[in-house]
């Protein structure tokens, strides 16, 4: 069931989809190789910065938006990166920043990685060196690792996985038997996450590998790209995985909750930005090796809620952990309220706890973009509704729509070659209309076109507002991809300064947002009525949210955790109404940077 992803080429973002990309690359990703010492001045080009992950995270969203928008400027920059590295591969065939006498010691997940986005700068600028110097770079390591002279530890132990993605562009091309052994080497030499699942039940207060979020949401895609090189089965281990952590650890909007590592149930709990965007990039891989298009809703819910609700309206500043129900991001005066982040990790900024999220927040915006449509024999499937555009030898197909603000979806097609179109039905997707007749069949939605046809289709559809269960008797309300949240106004304070030789200043430099409006609500209605606004030119503006619901709230006694005064407590226990219900709006998740989510129901 293999899907074919289309490349920057192919595929271009329009509307609001491309207003969010220009955003990325006006803020902190787009501009890292100018303000950054870590990006600007890494041993990868030549400097004395460091020369591990942080250049390779970096240029795996860098690249793809750079194609995306087709900016010349952000091209050069990414090539002057790239002519760099692949200038500096030693005769050997080793590639990274590391004197070749120092090997064993050298995390080879940095060599992993940078492998990974060497096929992404092919698949975007079509670079007839990058399949030479993978050769040799892959070849080399695994010549060391047959022999001895290295082996997996630490981070590329738990990570052994992301070399698969150079792996398979290689044996593609040349199918020769030393790639498929490498393959085995590294999946006998790297962490069994199957058998380390009873260290996920029990959250600690503890930073161990084993339960280390980001390795987590990496790991969830390791069956699916890694099963044929190994000559194995699929057994569908995703599914399995996906259903305990979302058992012991899910968060309301589909990621799970890891404050470094994982960290249960509770709304208050932090999340780490590098897991958002690698769990999307997970889900985006499980569809285009299995075809199973339940990760590309859970991918969705990722997209639209959890990844903007992490970073400030120009994107100049990031969260490294978001939480569910978030009253104020100030930095915690005595001891920290994560398990294992420091008081700091949950302000917006440069790089608050750890710089590895302002390296890798890049790569989820433009590989979302890249999924929006894949090929299968003679069947192009619209996997994600956002407004885009793609070229390729079977159709040019334009798809313009505000979804998920609107449901309504409206392709253009003009057909080269006979094929079929086949589009994505939510879920949750009712009353569906097709250039204005109901369709009510279960079968997915296809369109067949012939050569030279030229014609529309309008597809349209409602959704209900709903109730979702939580733990501890709270509730969260969804619309489709989208959850709501009870918005919290607040005041930005600004901190410029220097940290260890980092400087930051505007508009890279340091926010604390302190919550100025009241959040003890409960829900006292299940009823909630949509209102559409307008999609303007920051789609998920916390000012100007582009759709929110009506709805009653009841004022309630809601205590602030024990030892905090800026964290609600985890429940608000026995309820103590306050006051009359009043009616209120709601605002999407990923606009609502400061805000309630999950909460009790009064009725």
């Amino acid at each position: 069931m293999h899907f074919t992803p289309f490349t920057p080429e192919q595929i271009k973002p329009r509307g609001w989809l491309k207003r969010q990309l220009t955003i990325q690359a006006q803020g902190l990703a787009g501009n890292l190789d100018k303000v950054w010492r870590d990006v600007r001045d890494s041993a990868w080009v030549g400097g004395d910065a460091e020369g591990w992950e942080r250049v390779p995270y970096w240029l795996d969203g860098f690249i793809p938006l750079a194609y995306l928008l087709e900016d010349e400027d952000m091209i050069s920059r990414a090539k002057k990166y790239i002519d760099a590295i692949l200038a500096g591969q030693k005769e050997s065939g080793w590639l990274c920043p590391c004197a070749e006498e120092n090997i064993a010691e050298y995390d080879t997940w940095a060599l992993l990685l940078i492998s990974k986005v060497l096929v992404v700068y092919y698949n975007c600028a079509k670079d007839e060196r990058v399949p030479d110097v993978l050769y040799k770079a892959l070849k080399n390591y695994y010549e060391l690792l047959k022999d001895g002279k290295i082996s997996l530890f630490k981070w590329g132990k738990f990570r052994w996985f992301e070399g698969f993605i150079a792996i398979r562009f290689l044996y593609e091309r040349c199918r020769e038997d030393w790639l498929p052994e490498l393959a085995k080497i590294l999946r006998d030499q790297g962490a069994d996450y199957n058998q380390l699942t009873g260290r996920w039940e029990r959250p600690l207060n503890q930073w161990t590998l084993e339960t280390h979020i980001v390795n987590i949401a990496m790991m969830l895609k390791h069956e699916a790209v890694s099963y044929d090189l190994l000559g194995e089965e699929y057994e569908n281990r995703a599914e399995k995985l996906y259903q305990l952590l979302r058992e012991y650890h899910g968060a309301a909007v589909g990621i799970f909750t890891g404050d470094e590592c994982l960290s249960g149930l509770s709304p208050i709990q932090g999340t780490e930005l590098c897991a958002v965007v690698e769990q999307m990039y997970s889900y985006e891989q499980l569809f285009e090796r299995t075809g199973n298009p339940v990760w590309l809703e859970r991918l969705e819910k990722l997209a639209f809620n959890a990844l903007p609700a992490t970073m400030s309206d120009d994107m100049w500043a990031h969260q490294y952990v978001q939480m569910s129900n978030q009253i104020s991001c100030q930095k915690f005066p005595g001891r920290s309220l994560f398990r294992t982040n420091g008081p700091e990790a949950h302000l917006f900024g440069l790089e608050p706890n750890y710089g590895c999220c302002t390296a890798n927040m890049g790569q989820g915006w433009p590989k979302f973009a890249l999924a929006a449509f894949y090929q299968k024999n003679d069947v192009i499937f619209s996997a994600l509704g956002v407004p885009c555009a793609l070229k390729c030898a079977a159709a040019d197909i334009t798809l313009d729509t505000e979804y998920p603000f609107r449901n309504e979806w409206n392709y253009h097609v003009k057909a080269h070659s006979d094929f079929i179109l086949r589009v994505r039905k939510p879920s949750f997707a009712s009353k569906l209309l097709v250039n204005g007749q109901p369709f009510e069949r279960s079968e997915p939605l296809k369109f067949v076109f012939k050569a030279g046809e030229e014609k529309d289709v309008h597809i349209v559809f409602d959704i209900t507002p709903k109730m979702v269960d939580r733990p501890n008797d709270m509730k969260v309300v969804r619309c489709g991809s989208l959850f709501f949240s009870l918005p919290i106004q607040y005041e930005k304070v600004m901190h410029e300064y220097e940290k260890n030789g980092v400087e930051r200043r505007f508009p890279y430099c340091d926010y604390e947002y302190v919550g100025v409006s009241p959040w003890k609500y409960a829900f006292a209605s299940r009823n909630f009525t949509v209102e559409r606004l307008e999609v303007n030119d920051v789609p998920f503006s916390s000012e100007h949210p582009p759709v929110v619901l009506r709805t009653r709230m009841q004022p309630i006694r809601w205590d602030f955790e024990d030892g905090y005064e800026t964290v609600c407590a985890k429940t608000p226990g026995e309820i103590e109404m306050l006051g009359e219900e009043r009616e209120m709006l709601l605002h999407p998740y990923g606009c609502a940077k400061l805000r309630m989510t999950e909460m009790p129901l009064v009725e």
